[in-house]
C-alpha cells in the first residue's frame, strides 16, 4: 500500500478531535442537533487550519445512517466520505474549475437526486478564485438550492469573494491553531507513531508551522523521513536551516560584548550553512522581546523561549534602552528585506550596527574625558549669548555673512564653504543646481564620503542627537533643529555629515542651499564641529550602504589616504 501523508492519515474523523477552531465545531454541533441546517456555508481563515476537514465531517454528520449529527465512520456513508468515493460528496478545486461552464455543469447537477446518502454536499475549496461570470452563474442557485443540497465554500481569501456570494452564506472564521493545540495532537501522533522526540523539537515544528495545523504535520512528515524513528532538535535545525537557541543566545552575547571579530564570524557560518536569515531576524526579535518583558515585569511566566539563566545573563549585557534600540533596528531590517533581492548584505550591516551599540557609551565617555567635549556642550547650550560663527552654504565663491543669532557683535568672517572632493589631485565639483537651488551628490561621490567617515565622530553625534532639541525655540534655529532631530545620522567625518530621514520632504528642505547656514549652526553650537550636512531618504541610504558593502567585498573602495575634502574659508 502507498504511503499517505500523517496530514492524511491522521485527519480527524470526529467533531471532536479537531485540533482548535472550538467555536466552529460547536456552533455547527448544536445546529445539526436542532434541525438549523444553512444551505450554504462559507469556511474562511489561515490554510491549513481545517476549511477541507470540517466541511467533510458536516457532510458525515449530514448523511451518517445513525442519524443527522452523527459520525460513526462505520455505516457505509461514513467509510465513503472517508475514503473520498462517496457520490453524494463532491470535491471541486475552484481554482482550476473556475469558469462560467463548469459552474453550469454543476448547476446542471444539482437538480438530481442523492445516490447514497441523504444529502448531496458540494465542497468548493479556493473558491475566491472563481470568476466573476462563475460567482454571478451561481448565484441564484446558492440562494435557493434543491432541500438535499449543501454548498460549503472555502477560502483563504474571503475579501475576494463578490458581497453578493457572502450574503447568501452562513460564514465560520477559522484561526490559527494554538500553540497547545498544535502540541497536544503532535504528540498524540509521534505515541502511535511510536516515536522517540524531545520537547525542543515539536517547538521548532510549532514556530514553523506558523499556526497551521496541517503544516505543522507536513513539517513532522518531512523531518521524520529524514531521521527515521525519532524526532529530535538538532534534525529539525539541519532540515530549515535554523540555528538552535543557544546559538542566538551566543550571537546576542557577542553583540552585547561588542565582539565584532566573533560576530562576522558567525555570520560567516551563517552564510556557509545557508542559514534561513529571515527566520534567524524574527528569532531575534523574539528573545529580545523576551528580555525585555522580563526586564520591565520580572515575571517569568511571559516569556517564551528562553530560560531564566539565559534572561538574566543577557540582561546585564543590554539595558532597557538598548534593547529597545536593537528591537528597533531588528525590525527595521525586517521591513528592508522586502525591498531587496538578497538580504545577506542588510544583515550583516544590521548586526554591524547593533555591535557598535555597546561600543557608543565606552567611547563617547572617553572622547568626553579626552576633550572636554561634553562640559563645551553643555557650556554653549547654558548661555543665551553663545557665539555661532557664521558658516557658509556650499557655493563657489567665498562670500561674507553676519551671525545668525542676535545681541552680539557683528563680525565678518570667510564663510565655510563645501566645494569638492578631490581624487588623486582630480577635483570632483558638486553638482549645486542652480534652478532649484538644492544640492546633489552622486553615488560615486557618496561613497568616497563613506570611505573617509569616521566611526567615533558618528558615535558621538548618536548619542547626543538629541541635545539638538535645547535649540527648539531659538529665535533663528528653531525651524532648523525642529529639521535635524529628525534626521538619523547616517555618515559623518571631520567635515560632512549625511543624515538619513524616513520623509522626502525632509530630503529637500535639508539639501535647500538656503537652509544651510542655520543647519550648520544648529550642528556647530551642540557638537562644536564645522560640518557641511547633506541628507538622503531611507530607500538611498538603503541602496547606498549595500552598494558600499559590496565594494568593500569586492576589494574596490576608494583608499581613504587619496580622498581628500577640500573647503574654501578654512
Amino acid at each position: 500500500m502507498a504511503y499517505k501523508a500523517l496530514y492524511r492519515k491522521y485527519r480527524p474523523t470526529t467533531f471532536d478531535e479537531v485540533a482548535g477552531q472550538r467555536h466552529i465545531v460547536k456552533t455547527i454541533k448544536n445546529a445539526l442537533a436542532t434541525g438549523k441546517i444553512a444551505h450554504a456555508y462559507l469556511f474562511a481563515g489561515p490554510r491549513g487550519t481545517g476549511k477541507t476537514t470540517m466541511a467533510k465531517l458536516l457532510a458525515k454528520a449530514l448523511n451518517c445512517d445513525e442519524g443527522v449529527g452523527h459520525q460513526c465512520n462505520a455505516c457505509k456513508n461514513c467509510l465513503a466520505i472517508n475514503e473520498g468515493t462517496h457520490p453524494d460528496v463532491l470535491e471541486i478545486d475552484a481554482a482550476s474549475n473556475n469558469g462560467v461552464d463548469e459552474v453550469r455543469d454543476l448547476i446542471d447537477k444539482v437538480k438530481y437526486s442523492t445516490i447514497l446518502g441523504k444529502y448531496k454536499v458540494y465542497i468548493i475549496d479556493e473558491v475566491h478564485m472563481m470568476t466573476t461570470g462563475a460567482f454571478n452563474a451561481l448565484l441564484k442557485t446558492l440562494e435557493e438550492p434543491p432541500e438535499h443540497v449543501i454548498f460549503v465554500l472555502a477560502t483563504t481569501e474571503p475579501h475576494k469573494i463578490l458581497p453578493t456570494i457572502l450574503s447568501r452564506c452562513q460564514r465560520y472564521d477559522f484561526s490559527k491553531v494554538s500553540d497547545d493545540d498544535i502540541r497536544g495532537r503532535v504528540r498524540d501522533i509521534l505515541e502511535q507513531e511510536n516515536i522517540v522526540y524531545n520537547e525542543s523539537a515539536i517547538n521548532l515544528i510549532i514556530s514553523l508551522s506558523e499556526g497551521g495545523m496541517r503544516d505543522a504535520l507536513s513539517i513532522l512528515d518531512q523531518v521524520l523521513a529524514y531521521s527515521g524513528n525519532r524526532l529530535i532538535e538538532e534534525d529539525v535545525l539541519d532540515i530549515f536551516a535554523l540555528e538552535s537557541t543557544a546559538e542566538k543566545v551566543d550571537l546576542l552575547t557577542s553583540i552585547g560584548r561588542g565582539d565584532v571579530t566573533d560576530v562576522l564570524e558567525r555570520l560567516k557560518s551563517y552564510i556557509a550553512r545557508g542559514t534561513d536569515i529571515k527566520r534567524l531576524t524574527d528569532d531575534l526579535l523574539v528573545l529580545l522581546k523576551d528580555i525585555l518583558i522580563y526586564k520591565t515585569t520580572n515575571r517569568f511566566d511571559f516569556i517564551e523561549q528562553l530560560s531564566k539563566s539565559e534572561i538574566q545573563a543577557l540582561g546585564n549585557l543590554f539595558d532597557d534602552k538598548q534593547t529597545i534600540d536593537i528591537i528597533d533596528i531588528l525590525m527595521n531590517a525586517l521591513k528592508d528585506y522586502k525591498n531587496v533581492s538578497s538580504i545577506t548584505p542588510i544583515f550583516e550591516v544590521m548586526l554591524l550596527k547593533l555591535t557598535s551599540l555597546k561600543f557608543r557609551k565606552r567611547e563617547t565617555t572617553q572622547i568626553a574625558k579626552e576633550s572636554g567635549e561634553s562640559k563645551i556642550i553643555e557650556d554653549k547650550l547654558s548661555k543665551n549669548d553663545a557665539e555661532i560663527p557664521p558658516i557658509a552654504i556650499p557655493i563657489k565663491e567665498e562670500t561674507k555673512i553676519e551671525k545668525p543669532l542676535e545681541n552680539h557683535e557683528s563680525k565678518e568672517e570667510t564663510l565655510f564653504s563645501f566645494n569638492s572632493v578631490v581624487l588623486d589631485n582630480e577635483p570632483i565639483i558638486l553638482d549645486n543646481t542652480e534652478r532649484d537651488e538644492n544640492f546633489f551628490i552622486n553615488d560615486e561621490l557618496m561613497i568616497k564620503i563613506m570611505a573617509i567617515s569616521k566611526k567615533e565622530i558618528k558615535t558621538n553625534l548618536l548619542d547626543n542627537w538629541k541635545n539638538i532639541k535645547q535649540l527648539n525655540g531659538h529665535p533663528t534655529l528653531d525651524k532648523a533643529s525642529m529639521l535635524l532631530i529628525d534626521g538619523h545620522p547616517l555618515v559623518a567625518g571631520s567635515k560632512v555629515l549625511i543624515l538619513e530621514y524616513p520623509l522626502d520632504k525632509s530630503v529637500v528642505k535639508v539639501n535647500t542651499q538656503s537652509n544651510q547656514k542655520d543647519i550648520q549652526s544648529v550642528v556647530f553650537n551642540i557638537f562644536n564641529k564645522k560640518m557641511f550636512v547633506y541628507a538622503v531618504s531611507r530607500k538611498d541610504s538603503i541602496r547606498l550602504q549595500k552598494l558600499y558593502m559590496d565594494l568593500v567585498q569586492l576589494n574596490k573602495l576608494p583608499k581613504s589616504n587619496e580622498i581628500h575634502l577640500d573647503f574654501k574659508g578654512e
